[in-house]
């Protein structure tokens, strides 16, 4: 059998190997730290030879006007780290290198990973170990801050960038990070709202940062959502947040606000020994789960009989009871996307992940980088449209208010 050729870049990697005879992945890294250098001044003398119109101690008639000149010395951080070369210089100072430009120190590459790291949430210290380890160099929490700030501008942009006209459903949840103050480490909670367009699509409207949960805080939130092109809403499902429904609906009037019944949930179980829970969830499954509105008032009538001594329990469905019977006014596909945060409380499960890494200094920190994390969720998504969304779209022609709404603004009609 004839012996198989070897490639140009399998030799040169035999003749590397050769020389530096790497015993570990460690050694190969540093091995591609010592020669990155050498091949790069390499390059750098073919541009300048390319540049005077001859080789090295060559010379010709045409190049008596132009010479080299020495070197100059520079610092660049490659793929593989920190490296230092000599950059050759002509006495003219015409020569332009392309390969390492002048007055440019390459970080790209580097930037790119920072950025990628800073959004998976690992800190400043974290990163700056991770990156002399594996590059060779250092940077300190101030070079890295620098980088991710370039993230900033393209958030303010995300938050402020023009919507849809109308989405049929959204979603409101919120989750609290801890930020550095002048009083010590407080949290801080980040408001987040989650829409369907009317295909179908997941998309983030914002993040909001804020102490206080009031009606003007969230009919400003609203109102700024107006103001980027939302013109009404379908579906508001919301936690019970203080001031969040009223807020709404000074924006958006005849927006339908559905409490949470996973949250009714959580709420009322507080109440309820925990032995008992699996039974008593399971009579509220009759009720919010029934097939028509007169079975699930039926429903509610004997679980009130059942639990009547649990008042705290009761009084939590009692309360909100409504927003049980309004359910009913929909088709099963469409109850099953408004009578639950999950689609956000997943979300911010996501956000969670990267918000773990100890306090942040001030509210950008935050920001920047859960907009990271919202630009991965994106990527997840993939613009897919939500599992049966064709059957959802069928039960809301049957409601009128949402028919014309979808016919409106659906671009498709």
């Amino acid at each position: 059998m004839a012996k198989r050729e070897l490639t140009p870049e399998q030799q040169l990697a035999q003749q590397i190997y050769s020389t530096l005879k790497p015993q570990t992945v460690g050694d190969i890294t540093e091995g591609l730290k010592k020669i990155f250098g050498p091949m790069i001044e390499a390059a750098l003398q073919g541009e300048l030879e390319n540049h005077l119109g001859y080789r090295h101690h060559e010379r010709t008639l045409e190049s008596k006007g132009n010479a080299r000149n020495g070197y100059s010395k520079k610092t660049i951080q490659t793929s593989q780290g920190e490296t230092k070369i000599k950059v050759p210089r002509d006495r003219n100072g015409s020569f332009e290198p392309q390969i390492v430009p002048k007055h440019k120190r390459d970080v790209s590459e580097i930037e790119d990973k920072i950025i990628a790291m800073y959004g998976r949430g690992m800190s400043q210290r974290d990163i700056a170990q991770t990156i002399d380890e594996i590059y060779g160099f250092k940077l300190s929490a101030e070079q890295i801050s620098n980088i991710t700030d370039y993230v900033v501008e393209a958030a303010q942009e995300w938050q402020t960038r023009p919507l849809e006209a109308f989405y049929p459903f959204a979603f409101v949840d919120c989750l609290y990070v801890s930020m550095r103050t002048n009083r010590g480490v407080r949290n801080v909670a980040v408001y987040t709202v989650l829409a369907y367009t009317v295909n179908g699509r997941k998309d983030i409207l914002g993040l909001w940062i804020g102490d206080v949960e009031s009606k003007h805080f969230w009919m400003q939130v609203f109102d700024e959502l107006k103001s980027r092109g939302v013109e009404d809403l379908g579906f508001l499902s919301i936690d019970g947040v203080s001031g969040l429904e009223d807020g709404a609906k000074s924006i958006f009037p005849n927006v339908v606000v559905q409490r949470c019944i996973v949250h009714l949930i959580r709420n009322s179980t507080k109440y309820i020994p925990r032995k008992d829970w699996s039974r008593f969830t399971k009579e509220l499954r009759g009720i919010y789960r029934a097939v028509n509105l007169q079975q699930a008032r039926k429903n509610f009538e004997a679980f009130k009989e059942h639990w009547a001594a649990y008042p705290g329990a009761l009084r939590v469905w009692e309360n909100n009871f409504t927003h049980v019977e309004q359910l009913f006014n929909y088709g099963g596909a469409v109850r099953k996307l408004m009578y639950t945060t999950n689609a956000i409380e997943s979300v911010n499960s996501s956000f969670r992940k990267v918000t773990k890494q100890g306090a942040f200094p001030n509210e950008t920190a935050v920001f920047k980088l859960l907009y990271l994390r919202v630009q991965e969720l994106y990527q997840k998504w993939n613009n897919r449209m939500i599992p049966g969304w064709s059957n959802v779209r069928n039960q809301l022609e049957m409601d009128e208010r949402m028919s014309t709404l979808m016919h409106k603004y659906d671009k498709a009609d």
